[in-house]
């Protein structure tokens, strides 16, 4: 597969032009870890930054936006692309083709205006040159040798020096030599620096070539992370599998043994409350017949002593009458000598206790626990079936990924791509020998202007220093004289090279302007893209031309902007080309061709639970005659009747207090006495026996209401115990199935999910990972941002806007340095001025003819008479 992605990608981009990590794909928590795809970093940066010179870069492209502000003409491309000229003689008059010929002249009038300048400039400057030179021949022009004195000469000599060394500064240095000269260095700096950009791309290239393989091994390799994940799952079918049938059986299965065992503590309950009752019941039977002996004897004492003579004495009488009235207070008030026995209920509880229920059920426990060991004893053979049908899926996905060609292409590949390089290598010196002329050129070009400014400087330098303001026009000295000649030297040459540079410029500027407005800035919008993706454009019966050579499809929506856009985005070039059209990985990676047989497998699991008894007959004859017990038919009202009631009829202690205090009312002596120690000895009564005794109906009340409440709907409460037993038995014996086919299903699902893992990190990682095409991406910005737009056309836009402004100065340059030859050079005639008057006298020894001779005035003026 993606030997296929490779060939066609080279198919793609080699014909036209000969990096960064890849993204990595992370698993989301709670899902299988297959890793990183190998890859490596690429070297080539495909980005250029030009340095201080980039300044001028912005100043030319800012000019070309003011020549050319335009937006890049879309539609008009298409529609010249689509036109076909010069078939025949009247295409060209054809209305749509005149009109599309406007338009483009519209479009290019800013550099068709600006070109016809140049040429004008071409044609022109010779042409004035030539009759410059002729009329300086006729003493025309200046070229008559007599210099005319004026007030302000002094001031118009400066201001002509002035603005020709400013003409002169701004050709070198602003918008002249010196820009010219950067840009001409900067492309030849950048021709000889490309090598190693080439190398970095080629370099990429390989690795791109070589790590490709490497990451489908990978992707292929991941295989066995799924299948141990499977495998791991499938050893442990019984904590799994049988832990999923065990937890939904145990919906029922739990409650019911719950419900059990809580009957077995309930028998255990009630027979530890009727041993109770029983002991509670002898005992209080014996207590209150000792308590009623006991008070009849206190009593009995307590009326001998209010028999007493003392009693009568008028101070006691109330007091012993009184207490004599509540003697009858002192008896018992519960009877339990009439409650019935609970001994035959207690004997039949004790003869169900003779078979130990909760062991029962302990043993139902355990063998419902024991469904995770069923369930690996019976899949035993068919996981063994599934390991093998993993392992064969395996051999499978091996196998297919072997017959593709990825080896035997991949080298061709690779042969092709070192041939390629060893092609560039080979030829780069002969474009490093073409750089260098190209080059030379251009610095001679330089050298024109520099001779131009090495005379006006040279003129400037020697006319300044040599001018003497005391001399006259026909006595200068030889320093001024070599100025003056010096700039009409340079204003020669300026007139002999200045056309030449002319020529140079507008070839440069129209190539490079256009090259820069209809390449470069599309390319780096995009908006070029959009063209060559125009339907029809390239091919006039391929709506898609990328398609229609990849896929023999042109129906097929692929873009040569989607395609750039997604490998500089780094991603896979079966995503970026859309291959899936070539070869479809989806097929491949269709999850039911590797989890059919799984599926069948796991589908055949039969289980059966049959042997797991939940409690046997015996534990369920053990409730019913529990439930036959009789404790139902204990009279708990007669009970209870004789609980609620007091041990006495009156508080001893509360009894013995008031007889106390009564005591203490009566006068000291025996009768005081004796009634305290009644007192006393009713209190001991009560801590003897009474205490004891409602002790002992407290435990009795206790034990009656449990039994009460134990043997309330006993035999319902039995037979639903029962029931759940009975149904959760009858789920496990005879619906078991249904649950496991549920869990089973669960269980497939997610042995199966963890190939839908692995398929979907596969896809993953061919869209995003696997021969990530950035490398291609590359080697475009490389060809035509880096090379063709910052290394060439911006160097050489910087280079005929630098040598067209030097050539434009140079008209400023001409005028200034022949009106300033005229104040340097020195002159054949003079005008003279009187001393006195300012009215100049002309007087010559021939008569008046304006010029005055060498002796007048004593003045050394040699005369050239012509």
């Amino acid at each position: 597969m993606a030997v296929e992605l490779c060939l066609l990608l080279l198919l793609l981009f080699c014909g036209s032009t000969i990096s960064e990590v890849q993204p990595i794909y992370k698993p989301p928590p709670g899902t299988l870890d297959f890793g990183f795809v190998p890859a490596k970093t690429y070297d080539t940066g495909a980005y250029h930054e030009p340095g201080p010179i980039g300044i001028l870069f912005k100043i030319v492209n800012a000019f070309l936006y003011l020549v050319q502000p335009n937006s890049f003409p879309q539609d008009l491309i298409r529609k010249l692309a689509q036109q076909k000229f010069g078939n025949t003689q009247g295409d060209y008059q054809k209305p749509e083709n005149v009109v599309l010929t406007l338009q483009a002249i519209y479009y290019e009038i800013g550099f068709i205006v600006s070109a016809a300048l140049g040429l004008l400039f071409i044609l022109l400057l010779p042409l004035v040159g030539l009759c410059f030179c002729m009329c300086r021949c006729c003493d025309n022009c200046g070229g008559e040798m007599h210099q005319r004195q004026k007030k302000n000469a002094d001031c118009q000599r400066s201001c002509f020096a002035t603005f020709l060394f400013v003409a002169s500064l701004i050709i070198r240095q602003v918008v002249g030599v010196l820009c010219a000269y950067a840009a001409n260095q900067h492309l030849t700096n950048q021709v000889r620096g490309a090598k190693k950009l080439v190398n970095s791309n080629f370099k990429d290239l390989k690795i791109f070539l070589n790590d490709t393989p490497a990451q489908i091994d990978y992707l292929v390799s991941q295989y066995n992370t799924t299948k141990d994940k499977a495998l791991s799952d499938l050893n442990n079918v019984g904590p799994l599998l049988g832990s999923r049938v065990q937890e939904q059986l145990g919906k029922e299965v739990h409650p019911a043994l719950d419900a059990v065992l809580t009957m077995a503590g309930a028998i255990r309950e009630t027979k530890e409350a009727l041993e109770n009752v029983s002991v509670s019941v002898e005992v209080l039977q014996e207590g209150t017949e000792r308590l009623h002996a006991n008070l009849t004897d206190a009593k009995m004492h307590l009326g001998n002593t209010l028999n007493d003579s003392a009693c009568s004495a008028a101070q006691a009488a109330s007091t012993c009458n009184i207490i004599r009235n509540s003697l009858n207070q002192l008896n018992i008030n519960a009877n339990f000598s009439g409650l019935p026995g609970v001994s035959s209920q207690l004997a039949k509880v004790n003869d169900v206790l003779k078979i130990d229920l909760s062991s029962l059920v302990q043993k139902g426990y355990a063998a419902f626990n024991d469904t995770p060991d069923l369930v690996v004893n019976q899949t035993r053979n068919i996981l063994s079936d599934i390991k093998n049908v993993l392992e064969s899926i395996g051999s499978n996905i091996t196998t297919f990924a072997k017959t593709l060609p990825v080896q035997k292409i991949l080298a061709d590949l690779t042969i092709y791509l070192t041939q390629s390089e060893a092609y560039v290598q080979d030829y780069f010196p002969v474009v490093e020998q073409y750089d260098f002329y190209r080059w030379l050129g251009c610095l001679i070009l330089c050298c024109m202007v520099v001779l131009i400014l090495v005379f006006y400087y040279l003129g400037l330098l020697c006319g300044t220093c040599g001018y003497d303001k005391h001399a006259s026009p026909t006595t200068r000295g030889c320093i001024s004289n070599t100025g003056g000649n010096f700039l009409m030297a340079g204003v020669g040459f300026s007139f002999l090279f200045s056309w030449v540079l002319m020529i140079v410029v507008v070839l440069t500027f129209v190539t490079g302007g256009n090259v820069e407005k209809l390449v470069c800035e599309p390319f780096e919008d995009k908006t070029l893209f959009k063209v060559l993706d125009t339907p029809y454009l390239l091919n006039q019966h391929w709506k898609n031309y990328l398609s229609g050579i990849l896929f023999k499809n042109p129906n097929i929506n692929l873009t040569f902007e989607k395609v750039y856009s997604d490998c500089k985005e780094n991603k896979g070039i079966y995503t970026s080309l859309q291959l899936e059209h070539l070869f479809n990985i989806n097929e491949f990676l269709n999850i039911s061709m590797y989890t059919e047989d799984v599926a069948l497998k796991i589908e055949h699991i039969q289980i059966n639970l049959s042997k797991i008894i939940l409690l046997d007959e015996i534990g369920k004859e053990n409730l019913l005659n529990f439930s036959s017990s009789g404790i139902e038919g204990i009279n708990f009202a007669a009970y209870l009747t004789e609980i609620n009631k007091s041990v006495t009829k009156v508080d001893l202690l509360s009894f013995a207090n008031d007889l106390e205090a009564r005591a203490d009312q009566l006068p000291k002596g025996a009768l005081e006495n004796a009634l305290k120690g009644h007192a006393n000895n009713i209190r001991m009564i009560h801590n003897q026996q009474v205490v004891p005794l409602e002790q002992a109906m407290s435990t009795l009340n206790q034990s009656i209401r449990l039994l009460k409440r134990t043997s309330s709907e006993l035999t319902v409460k039995v037979k639903n115990v029962i029931s759940a037993v009975n149904a959760a038995q009858l789920l496990i014996n005879n619906n078991a199935s249904l649950v496991i086919v549920q869990e089973t299903k669960k269980y497939m699902d997610t042995i199966v999910g963890y190939f839908e893992q692995y398929i979907e990190w596969v896809k993953e990682s061919i869209a995003v990972e696997v021969a990530a095409c950035k490398p291609i991406a590359n080697v475009i910005d490389t060809a035509v941002d880096i090379f063709l737009c910052s290394y060439i056309t911006d160097s050489v836009n910087t280079f005929w806007f630098g040598l067209g402004g030097s050539s434009i100065f140079l008209i400023p340059a001409i005028i200034f340095a022949v009106k300033l030859s005229k104040y340097y050079r020195r002159m054949d005639t003079e005008d003279v001025y009187d001393d006195v008057e300012t009215i100049p006298m002309k007087t010559t020894e021939n008569g008046n003819n304006g010029y005055h001779k060498e002796h007048l005035y004593g003045i050394h003026n040699p005369v050239f008479t012509r």
